[in-house]
């Protein structure tokens, strides 16, 4: 089969590789209709998130039941399913307590309740790396699933793989940094970051009733694309100061009731935060996650959906105490709450699909990755459709 396969940082090519097989009674084998890149993707494009071996990448995929093992009765042969990108049994203490990205189960070489850099890691994650598994992941024209009697969801007849394929993964994690929010309606949610979870995010705030949505980001283009969208208000980073004194004069000086950062580690920086990084031995930068601190208002809230694999020195605890704000964080538990949103998919409450900017084929893959990492040509979302121009 085909399928996008990285080699190293910077390196993810169109390879010919084994077909995937039944390793277990609870495995299926799904044939893959419908992929797409993700901004954590870019993390192990980037070389942020370590990788040594050749892996399939890709953990936002969809598709129809090809095969599958002995124990599996929720799914038919040819049924059409979305996959959750977390890796999850559906039988250990945090499955069962709704928090399946800590599965005990699915990332037995690396897991532990340290929550360290390079081990004592959460469940398993999709095609991201040996630490969160060894999982190949969807971006692939088949891809197996295991646990497939807990993660997989049939699709409703009428709606087309490009409405519901983002519930995999981006419109779970954007609605659920919303709903860390703890939204009553009426509040104002500022949001750093127009790329694909920052525009869920906003779609997830207007389904909570929010008064007043801002969206932070540095390109005019994403931030021109998600007003269009959904008619929030916007600024446009020029740097952290001017951007939470924005912030504080769209609501009477006290600043957001719920910031939420949807960019993560690898913001877009300049020389002397590079520097920095270099010198305190850190990846990246938490200068985004800061500046919602500093945007949140007194006992506001703070979710972070962005990726922050290492720790970070000079981190503002002082501040954090002084206004009494609440942070929370973490990968994205999709299992619990995908029915939920595959509702609203399906009422027409909330659109997904109009954030796509480029639909390649999977034989295009190289070229996706570059113009999402690199921003071009106004890009916003990539999905690959793996069987579009393949010779076989």
């Amino acid at each position: 089969m085909k399928a996008a396969v990285f080699h190293a940082p910077g390196k993810i090519s169109c390879d010919t590789v084994p077909d995937p097989v039944i390793k277990d009674e609870n495995d299926i084998i799904l044939r893959v209709t419908s992929t797409a890149i993700c901004g954590s993707d870019l993390h192990m494009y980037s070389g942020g998130i370590p990788q040594a071996r050749p892996m399939v990448m890709g953990h936002e995929f969809m598709g129809i039941v090809e095969e599958k093992g002995k124990n599996i009765t929720n799914l038919k042969i040819g049924d059409r399913v979305v996959v959750p990108f977390p890796v999850a049994c559906g039988s250990c203490f945090f499955c069962q307590n709704e928090l399946p990205t800590a599965c005990e189960h699915s990332n037995p070489d690396h897991y532990g309740p340290e929550g360290g850099i390079l081990t004592e890691k959460g469940g398993a994650l999709f095609g991201y790396s040996d630490l969160y598994g060894g999982y190949d992941g969807g971006q692939a024209q088949y891809v197996r699933v295991p646990y497939a009697h807990f993660g997989p969801r049939k699709v409703p007849d009428n709606l087309t793989d490009e409405q519901v394929l983002f519930l995999t993964d981006i419109f779970p994690t954007g609605y659920t940094g919303v709903m860390w929010g703890d939204l009553k309606g009426g509040e104002t949610v500022a949001i750093f970051g127009a790329g694909p979870v920052g525009s869920m995010s906003v779609k997830s705030a207007i389904l909570h009733n929010a008064k007043k949505v801002i969206v932070v980001d540095t390109l005019q283009y994403r931030l021109d694309q998600i007003k269009m969208l959904t008619g929030c208000e916007t600024i446009l980073w020029e740097d952290a100061d001017s951007t939470v004194a924005k912030i504080r004069d769209m609501t009477s000086g006290r600043g957001a009731d719920l910031c939420i950062d949807a960019v993560g580690f690898e913001p877009e920086r300049n020389l002397l935060d590079k520097a920095k990084a270099v010198l305190n031995f850190e990846k990246g930068s938490i200068k985004v996650l800061e500046a919602c601190m500093s945007a949140a208002r007194r006992g506001g809230i703070v979710s972070i959906l962005g990726v922050y694999p290492v720790n970070y020195d000079n981190f503002k605890l002082g501040q954090i105490f002084d206004k009494g704000i609440t942070i929370k964080s973490g990968q994205c538990n999709v299992h619990p709450i995908i029915d939920t949103l595959m509702d609203h998919v399906q009422s027409g409450r909330v659109q997904l699909d109009d954030i796509i900017t480029h639909r390649l084929s999977l034989d295009e893959v190289s070229k996706g990755y570059d113009i999402f990492d690199k921003k071009q040509d106004g890009c916003v979302k990539v999905v690959l459709d793996p069987w579009k121009s393949i010779d076989f």
